[in-house]
């Protein structure tokens, strides 16, 4: 998405930096000790200070002190503290697993989503599952994808949804136009895309259809992920302990990647993740596979494009999203604790949410902002925005949270990697990747 979140501006960069994150903080979180303590008995009129991190560099920080200053008023006796809370994003889990050793944590953090299943085991977190069942809340305006996020481990729901994010496919009409091909639609199937792959692309001009990551990063990894949900796959067993991406429909979904780069040698293959970027907006790839922050490079280089959901099998155009969370905190004072949650519902509710993500570029987190005249104006300034909006319908499952998805993923990524590089086969790649995924989660 076109984050503003200090240097990232990819939702992929975003995980994987917060994956690296993950694996220095797994260790501080589990040897958490001692709580604070306070007010057992709620009294809405007491005083009470509040330290939020925002991990948000200092255009956005500025509009949520703005926010906060908003709430302050409407609440007098509310004191909000707002800082990044670390010199980068990437470096909030460490801090958060310090201040949980120290008892100095804040109330409210910001937190990528690949770190909630890690904040929830720290036995820190609010659970404000009861509170967000109120109808009021209208819980269900986020996609399942920022629920399922906020609710890592299906047991407690530790927070609000802060920034979302999807994958849809972008395609280049100068490409289309040049080779005749009729423009993607959001009734598309995969076979759809796979024809049009092959009439774009044109060797003699280095013109590719599509283009496909094969560095083995994250961005290798989420790319499969709608195939995998579309044929009727899972990432992991159901009570999340081993992979399940070994099954026929990973293979499938892997062989027809393979087909598109090895067979009709259609797909650029990238090896740097960023590079696929470039050669789209420059007219050199017709279609890919992005999110939000692609958009604004696509206005600075005047590319004309189009944005469409993925395409689909049987009617499935289920995409993939990286949520990420406002993480809340328990310090076993019933004021705080009401406040803190009062504070997160009110920065995303839609009015304030308009100010926020809106106002920055990012999508919508509710549905009903879709139809807003400030969403309007981001629109027209990023074209193909409102249909990503869109497309959050469909983003109907996240990303696992475990900390063994860091292992996983870099597993599926060099199996994948191979293939499409025509080193070995689905079967035999996914077989091996299925074995460090399982020793990966297991180590979790």
């Amino acid at each position: 998405m076109v984050s503003r979140i200090f240097s990232s501006n990819s939702g992929v960069r975003r995980w994987i930096a917060g994956s690296a994150a993950l694996l220095v903080g797994v260790a501080l979180l589990s040897g958490c000790s001692g709580q604070s303590g306070g007010s057992a008995t709620l009294d809405k009129k007491a005083k009470v200070s509040l330290t939020v991190w925002t991990g948000q560099e200092e255009g956005a920080e500025k509009l949520l002190e703005k926010l906060a200053a908003k709430f302050e008023k409407l609440h007098p006796n509310v004191s909000l503290n707002l800082s990044p809370g670390a010199s980068s994003t990437e470096d909030l889990l460490q801090k958060l697993s310090a201040s949980f050793a120290g008892g100095n944590y804040p109330d409210m953090s910001y937190s990528f989503g690949s770190w909630t299943s890690q904040l929830e085991s720290s036995d820190r977190t609010l659970d404000i599952t009861k509170q967000v069942a109120d109808p009021s809340v209208k819980w269900s305006e986020f996609s399942k994808a920022a629920q399922e996020t906020a609710r890592p481990t299906g047991k407690k729901t530790i927070g609000f949804p802060a920034i979302v994010d999807n994958l849809a496919l972008l395609y280049n009409k100068t490409v289309f136009d040049n080779a005749g091909v009729a423009y993607p639609t959001n009734d598309w199937t995969w076979d759809d895309f796979r024809a049009a792959a092959k009439k774009l692309t044109d060797k003699s001009k280095h013109i590719y259809g599509y283009a496909y990551s094969v560095s083995g990063s994250e961005e290798t990894t989420w790319q499969l992920w709608p195939h995998l949900w579309q044929n009727g796959g899972a990432i992991l067993s159901k009570d999340g302990t081993k992979s399940a991406f070994n099954s026929e429909a990973g293979v499938k979904s892997v062989n027809f990647l393979r087909d598109m780069a090895i067979t009709d040698k259609s797909v650029y293959l990238d090896q740097t993740d960023t590079k696929f970027g470039q050669l789209f907006a420059s007219d050199d790839i017709g279609m890919i596979t992005s999110g939000p922050w692609q958009l604004y490079d696509l206005g600075v280089a005047k590319t004309r494009y189009g944005v469409t959901y993925l395409p689909g099998t049987n009617g499935n155009h289920a995409t993939v999203s990286g949520p990420d969370v406002w993480a809340l905190f328990d310090h076993k004072d019933a004021n705080r604790a009401y406040w803190t949650y009062e504070w997160a519902k009110y920065l995303t509710d839609p009015a304030q949410d308009l100010q926020w993500n809106v106002a920055i570029g990012n999508l919508p987190l509710r549905s009903s902002e879709a139809d807003s005249p400030e969403f309007a104006a981001q629109v027209k300034a990023n074209p193909g925005l409102d249909v990503m909006a869109a497309n959050s319908a469909n983003a109907t499952t996240a990303r696992p949270t475990v900390a063994g998805y860091v292992g996983l993923s870099a597993a599926i990524g060099d199996a994948v990697s191979q293939v499409l590089q025509g080193q070995g086969t689905a079967d035999a790649a996914l077989t091996t990747a299925a074995a460090k995924a399982d020793k990966a989660l297991k180590a979790k």
